[in-house]
C-alpha cells in the first residue's frame, strides 16, 4: 500500500503547502460561490493556479469533441494524446484501449482545459489516448446533470468509438473521482479494466472533512467553503439520496482500483473510507497516502516533485490493469 511513498513529503512541497495555508486559504474562504462574480473568480483563480504550476505537456495533442448520441444525449470533451501517442486515422488508435478522464470542479469550477497537464500526462506515460468529459457544471447545471454527461461519455466510448469497456481505465479527482464512483455503482453499470482516482470526494456532506480539520488544517480550502461550493449542485436535494451519498460497501465490486490522496488535505480520510468500502464490497483498491501533498498534488508539478513520481506508479498500475484485462480475455476467450 506504501510502495514508492516516501516518509515525509520534500522540503518544496511542504513549503507550497505551507504558502497555501496563508494564502489560497483565507482568499477562497472571501468569494462567495452563490454569487455569480464569486464564482466567477474562483473559477479564474484556480485556472490560474492550474496552469501556472501544472501546464500541459510540451507536444500534446487536443482534439475537440461534440457530438450527439443516437438518443440524443449531447457529449463534449476532448481527445488528449501525448507527444509520443500514437494518432491513427479513424478511430484505429484505441483497439489498444483509453483512458476515460472525470475532473474534479467542486461540480461546479474546472474544465478538460484545466486538468490537461494530468490528461496529457496520463497519455504520454501510458501511451494511451485519454478522453476528458466536459461535463456541465453547477450552479447552472444540477444534480444529476454532470453524472448523466460522464455517463453518456462512457456509451459514446464504448457504443460510438467502439472501445472494448475492458481496455477503458476510468481515471478521475476530487468530484470526478464521485462521478466516477457513482456510475459504477449503478444499474446495467459500466465494468472497465480499472478505476484510478486522485483525492476523491466521497463524502459530499463533508463530515469526514470537519472531523480531519479539526485535526489538521487543509491548506487549499476551509471544509464549511467547500460545503458551500459542492452544495451549488445539489441543492434541494437530500444529501442521503444514494447517488450522493454512495453505498459502495453494499454494490457490487468495483474494478481493481488505485486512489492516491495528499497526507495535507482534508480529503485524504475520505480517501480512506473509500478505499474500506471498496474492500467491504470485495474488490481490490490499494490506497496511497502521499505526506504532506496537497489536493491532486500530481497536477502540480512545478509545485511539488512528488507529483512525477505518483504519476509515473499510475501509469504502471494502468499497464498492469490493462495487462491484466488482456490476459483474462484470452483466457475466457
Amino acid at each position: 500500500m506504501t510502495d514508492g511513498v516516501p516518509a515525509r513529503g520534500s522540503v518544496r512541497s511542504r513549503g507550497a503547502a505551507a504558502v497555501s495555508t496563508y494564502t489560497l486559504r483565507p482568499i477562497s474562504g472571501l468569494l462567495p460561490p452563490e454569487r455569480a462574480w464569486g464564482l466567477w473568480m474562483s473559477r479564474q483563480i484556480i485556472a490560474r493556479i492550474m496552469g501556472t504550476f501544472g501546464p500541459s505537456l510540451a507536444g500534446a495533442r487536443v482534439e475537440p469533441v461534440d457530438t450527439t448520441l443516437p438518443d440524443g444525449r449531447r457529449v463534449k470533451g476532448e481527445w488528449v494524446r501525448g507527444a509520443r501517442t500514437p494518432t491513427s486515422r479513424g478511430q484505429a488508435d484505441l483497439m489498444g484501449g483509453a483512458v476515460y478522464y472525470v475532473h474534479g470542479s467542486g461540480y461546479a469550477v474546472c474544465s478538460p482545459k484545466t486538468h490537461r497537464r494530468l490528461t496529457s500526462w496520463l497519455s504520454s506515460l501510458t501511451g494511451l489516448p485519454v478522453f476528458s468529459i466536459e461535463y456541465r457544471l453547477a450552479p447552472r447545471h444540477r444534480f444529476p446533470t454532470a453524472a448523466d454527461d460522464v455517463r453518456a461519455g462512457w456509451d459514446w466510448l464504448t457504443q460510438s468509438c467502439g472501445v472494448d469497456p475492458k481496455q477503458i481505465v476510468i481515471a478521475g479527482d476530487s468530484a470526478g473521482g464521485h462521478l466516477a464512483v457513482d456510475m459504477l455503482l449503478q444499474p446495467e453499470a459500466p465494468h472497465p479494466a480499472a478505476l484510478a482516482l486522485f483525492s476523491p470526494l466521497f463524502d459530499v456532506t463533508f463530515t469526514l472533512c470537519r472531523e480531519r480539520e479539526r485535526r489538521q488544517r487543509d491548506p487549499a480550502i476551509r471544509a464549511a467553503d467547500a460545503v458551500r461550493l459542492v452544495g451549488l449542485y445539489h441543492a434541494g436535494i437530500d444529501p442521503a439520496h444514494h447517488r450522493l451519498t454512495l453505498k459502495v460497501a453494499a454494490g457490487r465490486p468495483l474494478p481493481p482500483t488505485l486512489i492516491q490522496a495528499g497526507g495535507a488535505e482534508m480529503l485524504q480520510d475520505d480517501a480512506r473510507q473509500l478505499a474500506a468500502e471498496i474492500r467491504a464490497a470485495g474488490g481490490r483498491c490499494e490506497l496511497q497516502v502521499w505526506p504532506h501533498q496537497v489536493h491532486v498534488f500530481q497536477a502540480l508539478p512545478r509545485m511539488t516533485p512528488e507529483a512525477a513520481k505518483a504519476m509515473a506508479y499510475v501509469a504502471r498500475f494502468i499497464a498492469h490493469a490493462l495487462q491484466d484485462a488482456r490476459t483474462f480475455a484470452d483466457e475466457v476467450g
